[in-house]
């Protein structure tokens, strides 16, 4: 077998994009989609009929302009999720508007309407995992929405802060973000490559799902933000990751053997000591930790100018 058919024995594979054709070939059991990926999709002119039906929905519900335009988005997301839903047998990951990351109460009710509009469209709940930003705001919302049976996926996860407070909230996955923890510590040392076997992307996310493991957490931990496949066979056997399509395709066009490297059944034999979070450790932790400090605030201000990117389009439209 190539390498992506032997990840899939010991590992669930998500495919990272927005582009149903690629999804199709790779055939991942679910999807993940996020404001940036979503633009570029909307830019194919082979997209253009979901758009469509989102303005048309947005101008039926309402004359006024900034109601239209937060209904077309909505709208906009959703059909994204109903049609890679067609294709992959589990969940989409639909996310809420990062411009909300600070808002424990404007990310729930957001979540709230997309689930509406995916169960107005015979989706059940169970199919979808709403996509927020891993902040303190971020993973209380999370945890008020698992309690109402709405399953979240927590990302721009960059430290053992943000998935300890995660677990303990009882989120249902997690994606912790392996290449842009690279992307920063290559930067910091000043090197243009670090191995994988060395890559703190990688072994940020192996603590973490030993962590997980140990203490018998349920929440998934699913690695995301891959810039190499030396990362993610570093990986063979976390719970799940996310892949590009252009790493799914290099992954399937090489046949070695590829070993497994995480195992729940190890992790649960290590010795890790429990680490108590309340909000104060939360902050404080991070605060400590630079890169997740800086790459957290990046990722929020990037999917926000992608979000605006595609609603200033949207609005053009309307």
């Amino acid at each position: 077998m190539n390498l992506l058919d032997q990840l899939k024995t010991y590992t669930k594979v998500v495919a990272d994009t927005g582009d149903f054709a690629s999804i199709a070939v790779y055939q991942p059991i679910d999807a993940t989609t996020n404001p940036s990926l979503i633009y570029a999709a909307s830019n194919d002119l082979k997209y253009s009929n979901l758009i469509d039906s989102a303005l048309h929905y947005a101008k039926q519900f309402s004359s006024d302009k900034a109601v239209q335009l937060s209904r077309a988005m909505d709208i906009l997301a959703v059909n994204f999720g109903l049609k890679i839903l067609e294709i992959v047998p589990g969940r989409v990951s639909t996310e809420v508007d990062a411009r909300l990351s600070f808002d424990t109460e404007a990310t729930i009710s957001k979540a709230h309407e997309l689930i509406r509009l995916y169960e107005s469209n015979g989706i059940s709940r169970e199919r979808i995992l709403i996509k927020v930003a891993s902040t303190w705001e971020g993973i209380r919302a999370a945890e008020v929405l698992e309690k109402e049976g709405i399953h979240c996926n927590l990302t721009l996860l960059f430290s053992m802060a943000q998935a300890v407070k995660c677990a303990d909230a009882g989120v249902t996955l997690i994606s912790p973000f392996v290449g842009r923890i690279l992307d920063w510590h290559k930067k910091d040392r000043g090197v243009s490559a670090i191995p994988a076997t060395e890559d703190p992307g990688v072994q940020s996310v192996k603590t973490i799902y030993g962590y997980y493991k140990f203490f018998g957490y349920k929440t998934i931990v699913m690695g995301a933000s891959f810039r190499t496949i030396d990362e993610i066979i570093e990986l063979a056997g976390c719970d799940a990751l996310t892949i590009s399509p252009p790493l799914l395709k290099e992954l399937e066009s090489r046949d070695e053997k590829l070993h497994r490297k995480l195992d729940a059944s190890v992790a649960a034999t290590l010795q890790i000591k429990p680490i108590e979070m309340n909000e104060k450790t939360f902050r404080w932790m991070l605060n400590e930790d630079a890169m997740a400090t800086e790459k957290l605030a990046e990722g929020i201000r990037k999917f926000a100018e992608d979000l605006v990117k595609l609603e200033n389009r949207i609005t053009s439209m309307l």
